[in-house]
């Protein structure tokens, strides 16, 4: 049977980042992939000028429609941009039979929100305990938290802090230490430690919601987290340093790299 991924996130016109560039990533690990749309933004490698959110009826009629005909194997959360549609999406990810994966998206490459402050507290209560994974960079995980990440030690104290308040693994990526990124999982059980070199390199448009969605199509064939993590890690890695150099800004990675 096919595999089936979802995501529920808002649109990129340029390609490089929300459900377009999760749609690309499912095809790239062989997964069909479903999409349900939050908002849509106005933007390009350069700038974000508007960003127009959906009705939150509008989101849930699309979930439905999903659901009740090509339900997924696993499913994962980009910008939802509103308070009423991270509760639309937290009531009815209560019910599902598949892994969630909740990439919190706070911001856009460009510094423009995608989530309304006042919705950040209720992603944390009422969405993380229905997040298999979630996947914060670091601001977002201070944001999540509420507790600064200077070191290492501060890390490993915000992924156990994000553990408690619900979600059953959390996977906090390194990029905005400093030195070579290490992101770090905790699967509930154990801890497991992700290097890389950094690549020195503007494109990086759309890098969290292509590793995200990248651990959602791992799991959608069957991986364990680990497993999943470990391989999106090697392809995101990979899909930077190899990026097509788009765009007179922040430009795309490269959605087509190899699967290593």
């Amino acid at each position: 049977m096919t595999p089936v991924a979802l995501t529920i996130a808002g649109a990129d016109p340029t390609g490089g980042a929300g459900l377009q560039a999760d749609l690309k990533t499912f095809h790239q690990f062989g997964v069909y992939g479903e999409a349900i749309a939050t908002l849509v933004t106005v933007q390009n490698s350069v700038r974000v000028s508007r960003v127009e959110v959906l009705a939150a009826d509008l989101v849930r009629q699309q979930l439905d429609a999903v659901l009740e005909d090509i339900p997924p194997a696993a499913a994962k959360t980009g910008a939802l941009g509103s308070s009423a549609i991270v509760r639309t999406v937290a009531q009815a990810a209560r019910h599902f039979d598949f892994p969630l994966v909740v990439d919190p998206v706070l911001v856009s490459t460009h510094g423009t929100a995608l989530l309304a402050p006042k919705a950040v507290r209720m992603l944390a209560d009422e969405l993380l305990p229905s997040a298999a994974l979630i996947t914060p960079n670091i601001p977002e995980a201070e944001a999540l938290s509420g507790i600064a990440i200077r070191d290492a030690a501060d890390a490993r104290r915000v992924v156990l802090r994000l553990h408690e308040m619900g979600a059953r693994a959390v996977l906090l990526k390194g990029g905005h230490l400093p030195g070579d990124p290490i992101d770090l999982l905790f699967d509930g059980k154990a801890w497991h430690e992700f290097p890389a070199p950094r690549i020195e390199t503007p494109h990086t448009h759309g890098t969290g919601c292509a590793y995200s969605a990248a651990i959602t199509a791992c799991l959608a064939l069957g991986l364990a987290l680990p497993e999943a993590v470990g391989r999106a890690k090697r392809w995101i890695a990979e899909a930077i340093r190899t990026n097509p150099g788009l765009g007179r800004g922040a430009g795309p990675l490269n959605l087509h790299a190899a699967i290593l």
